[in-house]
């Protein structure tokens, strides 16, 4: 008898996937235009925020106006910062959608931030209905 136990296929390794293969990702990423880039994240921040404000189906499970600030903030600097570079056809519907969120935010909340005051208004000036 060896000393030595077979070895074993690990259970890990047997169900493991194939690596990606990371120059074909890289680029594949450097073809996408920066302007999709920029509009498909905004439309992440926006649509994270909308679930956050309850806004989704069964929205109050999901409701964290906390949550929500932070991701409209961040939409707001990312849509204001990048206004002139993605042009006025891709930056109108986000600055819509934005004000959407920021009304929504206002609506929601128990005690209203004052104008200027609310998630993102640091970069788009006061938010009225």
């Amino acid at each position: 008898m060896s000393d030595q136990t077979p070895q074993q296929p690990d259970a890990a390794s047997a169900t493991e996937a194939p690596r990606p293969d990371f120059d074909t990702m890289t680029r594949d990423i450097a073809e996408v235009p920066a302007v999709e880039v920029i509009t498909t994240v905004a439309v992440h921040l926006m649509s994270s925020a909308a679930v956050n404000l309850g806004l989704a189906e069964e929205g109050e499970a999901h409701k964290d106006l906390d949550e929500a600030r932070k991701l409209i903030h961040a939409l707001a600097g990312l849509v204001t910062a990048s206004a002139t570079e993605i042009g006025s056809y891709h930056a109108a519907p986000l600055r819509d959608g934005l004000k959407s969120l920021q009304l929504a935010f206002r609506e929601a909340s128990i005690v209203p931030d004052e104008p200027g005051q609310g998630p993102g208004e640091k970069f788009t000036g006061p938010v009225f209905g």
